[in-house]
């Protein structure tokens, strides 16, 4: 059965409502602009909460814009940075799925359509509405003909198109939810990657904090193997929200507590910790799903260090607790979980390998002993997999294997890696 994907624009393909940032761009000489800013932005959650039909939102909000085609210019370029960040890694989807992929919006085509172009999107799977101008260039309204500038307007394009096969509905707002309500998709997923309109999220299938995460449920290629949404970030003791605020913006779950407790331990991938209270050798033992942990402030000694190394779990710590300089903890977390680096830790060999955009890249960490290297090349070798990129660095105590490589590869590959002997910890990074 064919599958099709309808994404929404505004707050979901981008981090912010267009129309807002117009308003701010053509009005910001404007006398009453933090006024009119107000009220377009009451408009446009009145009409995404469900609240005020999209018809009476949409006429108002563009009759408030005072907008011309030099301001759109300037709208797409400041659009063109703001893709979410979990649509702009994830690219490779988009080329791979551009028959599939629809952008459905209420938004309009003169700002979207240079945006997700650049994403592999065809331009004939863009459906939005069109601005009306004067012979200045001004816009006076837009072509209320077309159905997405409508009430209902989704609903009504959906039944004119008549896809035939399973269709998948991603947005933040009420417009988005109304293509379930209808019967007209499948599943409906609220994306709250930007902002959660409870109003909406509570009759979602599913709430999807990133599109890793929609990828990662529908099984579906994706550029990173686990959503960071599933990652918990245990934050105990003196953290600064600077660090916090970086960890949010990667997308990982923070879960803040006094103390460091067993049942949170073992659920959390990442543990941020100050000085005073840091983890025992001994409550390493138990927490089979931390990858890393970043101390803000010294380490307490080799035998912290020693433990964590038998269970695969590396530690960046900061002496001097300096959060403005580059080695800020959150920084070299971040890069270990998103690349495998390793530079700057306590306790683990040092590696900086480049990233490679066109492999699959796998960890190995291992007890080291002789032969690991060659049983890991033996597995890739047996699937008849191509290396494109290994690296191996070792300490006294553990090795650490990252292998790319540039095909798909059964599950069976995977469970033999981490089937090898003395292996300590195997993870699937993108």
């Amino acid at each position: 059965m064919d599958q099709y994907f309808i994404i929404d624009f505004d707050s979901t393909f981008t981090q912010v409502e267009a129309l807002d940032e117009l308003a701010r761009i053509s009005l910001k000489n404007h006398p009453d602009r933090e006024n009119i800013y107000k009220k377009i932005e009451d408009l446009t959650n009145a009409s995404m909460e469900g609240k005020l039909s999209f018809t009476q939102s949409l006429e108002n909000r563009v009759k408030l814009l005072e907008a011309n085609r030099d301001h759109l210019k300037q709208l797409v370029t400041h659009l063109k940075k703001k893709v979410s960040t979990s649509f702009s890694r994830n690219t490779v989807f988009f080329k791979n799925h551009a028959d599939e992929v629809l952008i459905v919006s209420g938004g309009f085509k003169e700002f979207i359509t240079p945006v997700v172009t650049e994403y592999f999107i065809k331009k004939e799977n863009i459906y939005a509405n069109t601005f009306v101008f004067d012979e200045e260039g001004n816009i006076i309204g837009y072509d209320r003909s077309n159905p997405l500038s409508q009430e209902g307007g989704k609903v009504k394009l959906l039944k004119e198109l008549n896809l035939q096969g399973e269709i998948f509905g991603i947005g933040d707002g009420y417009s988005d939810f109304q293509l379930k309500e209808s019967g007209m998709i499948k599943k409906f997923f609220a994306f709250t990657e930007n902002i959660e309109r409870k109003s909406v999220a509570e009759k979602a299938d599913h709430i999807t904090p990133s599109f890793d995460e929609f990828l990662y449920i529908n099984k579906l290629p994706r550029a990173i193997s686990y959503p960071k949404n599933r990652i918990k970030c245990l934050v105990i003791g003196n953290v600064e929200e600077e660090a916090l605020s970086l960890m949010r913006k990667e997308g990982y779950n923070i879960r803040e507590k006094d103390s460091i407790e067993e049942k949170y331990l073992q659920e959390a991938g990442i543990l941020f910790c100050d000085e005073e209270n840091q983890p025992t050798p001994e409550q390493l033992q138990n927490a089979g799903r931390l990858k890393v942990i970043g101390i803000f402030g010294k380490i307490n000694g080799r035998k912290l260090m020693e433990a964590a190394c038998e269970n695969g779990i590396i530690i960046f710590d900061d002496p001097k607790n300096n959060p403005r300089n580059e080695d800020f903890i959150p920084r070299r977390v971040i890069a270990f979980m998103n690349e495998g680096k390793t530079h700057t830790s306590c306790n683990f060999p040092d590696l900086q390998p480049p990233r490679n955009n066109n492999a699959h890249r796998l960890i190995h960490i291992h007890k080291n002993v002789p032969g690991i290297l060659a049983k890991i090349n033996d597995v890739f070798a047996r699937h008849n997999i191509n290396i494109v990129g290994e690296f191996l660095v070792t300490n006294p105590q553990i090795g650490y294997v990252i292998t790319d490589v540039n095909t798909g590869y059964d599950p069976e590959v995977l469970n033999e890696l981490k089937a090898i002997e003395h292996t300590i910890k195997f993870r699937l990074l993108y």
